[in-house]
């Protein structure tokens, strides 16, 4: 049998994340040779207890981090300065410490001036999802064929980077390494964009007149409906994720600003040739996901 990659590994969270890695390892067993579950709300630890898929569940995290050879933040990025401050001094000499979190700045200036001496961060983000949340949202092959991108530190220990990779390999993630600061100016394009897009365009239609409203919801197309599955997503972690990668997401707001007026102008002065250039670079783009499996 295949040597886990932890012996003891925390969980600090279980949500669609957190609980889909605990269902990966009850099935497989590569991950961890035990996973401890912790979360802040009764109800979830005792939802958790339910579904089985952790081999402990503990209320409090400080008690829950004890002994863990490796320790995964899988909450709301705006959470992760208060759990590192309640955690930190019962930390493991050697542990590694990681995140599945999706702006990667604000967790090195989160979580980096409170890790004790001798514990190793090494920040993560598996770029997988659904539009579901909580630990009953969770299930063993959400990583499979997706990208987990690593962010090691410039002075990281490259024993435990290799071993965060793994990680994610046996999760069936394909894994890149790129600098925190690239990473939060692709995911800023790729992800929080698009999610600030769909919130605003299921806010608009939400502010519409009532019988307007009834109509759009009535004749809502395929679309509007990609947006609203979007749109559904879970408040804490996108709000967090707004306010802590906030440059970036106001740099691509920008850009996105521009060409859309760019596009409106051209819809005002019909400007055929631009118009058609924008659904042939679509079209384009739609291609190269599918070709790279990642539609």
């Amino acid at each position: 049998m295949t040597t886990p990659v932890f012996q003891r590994l925390c969980l600090i969270g279980a949500g669609l994340i957190g609980s889909s890695i605990a269902r990966r390892n009850r099935e497989r067993g590569d991950l961890a040779g035990e996973v401890v579950v912790t979360a802040r709300s009764a109800a979830t630890l005792a939802r958790v207890r339910e579904l089985g898929f952790a081999d402990r569940v503990e209320e409090d995290a400080a008690e829950a981090v004890k002994d863990a050879d490796g320790v995964i933040f899988c909450v709301p990025v705006g959470a992760y300065a208060g759990v590192m401050r309640h955690i930190a001094p019962h930390l493991a000499p050697g542990a590694i410490l990681s995140d599945v979190g999706s702006t990667k700045g604000s967790v090195i200036r989160d979580l980096l001036p409170l890790c004790p001496p001798g514990v190793r961060l090494v920040p993560a983000h598996p770029m997988a999802g659904t539009e579901h949340s909580g630990p009953d949202a969770g299930f063993p092959t959400l990583f499979e064929g997706r990208y987990c991108i690593v962010t090691p530190l410039p002075n990281g220990d490259p024993q435990a980077v290799e071993k965060v990779r793994e990680f994610w390999r046996r999760c069936g993630s394909a894994v890149e390494s790129m600098d925190a600061a690239t990473h939060d100016k692709v995911v800023a394009i790729v992800s929080h964009l698009p999610h600030l897009i769909a919130f605003t365009i299921c806010g608009t239609a939400d502010d519409l007149s009532e019988e307007t409203r009834e109509s759009v919801l009535k004749f809502a197309a395929s679309g509007f409906r990609d947006f609203t599955r979007i749109a559904s997503s879970d408040v804490a972690m996108w709000r967090d994720v707004f306010l802590n990668n906030r440059e970036a997401v106001l740099e691509m707001l920008a850009r996105f600003t521009e060409d859309a007026h760019a596009f409106g102008r051209a819809i005002r002065w019909g400007q055929e040739e631009f118009i058609v250039d924008r659904i042939q670079r679509g079209r384009k783009i739609r291609r190269s996901l599918i070709e790279r499996k990642q539609a």
